[in-house]
């Protein structure tokens, strides 16, 4: 892929009530989603898409329940930063799997049972 910074860019804009957030929103939510199959093969990650486009759906229900409307229009903007960054080729690999470390996902927690812990191997 040929890298053009400008190829992505969007200005930042102010949403003109909630149905144009809500689209904007749907739209940020498809470009990531279309984008998943590139970013696998961009940074050779060693999982298939489908589970970069599940953590896109975490990372965007994680906020799904924003009521301010300056707040979802900042992280639209930042959706958007963050898909130019991406595509481009501007992050390296630890800046990607930073959103796939274990802590991150829920089912992955320490249980309080210390006899499971000390059984499979955790501190």
């Amino acid at each position: 892929m040929v890298i053009n910074p400008t190829n992505l860019a969007k200005t930042t804009r102010v949403s003109t009530g909630w149905p144009d957030a809500r689209s904007r929103v749907i739209r940020s939510y498809r470009d990531w989603q279309r984008a998943a199959p590139e970013i696998v093969k961009q940074y050779l990650l060693h999982f298939p898409p489908s589970a970069v486009r599940a953590k896109i759906r975490q990372e965007f229900e994680r906020h799904r329940y924003v009521q301010q409307l300056p707040v979802v229009d900042m992280l639209i903007t930042k959706s958007n930063m963050e898909l130019q960054e991406t595509m481009n080729y501007w992050k390296q690999i630890p800046h990607i799997m930073k959103y796939f470390r274990p802590e991150e996902d829920p089912r992955a927690r320490v249980s309080s049972n210390f006899m499971n812990n000390f059984l499979e191997g955790r501190n």
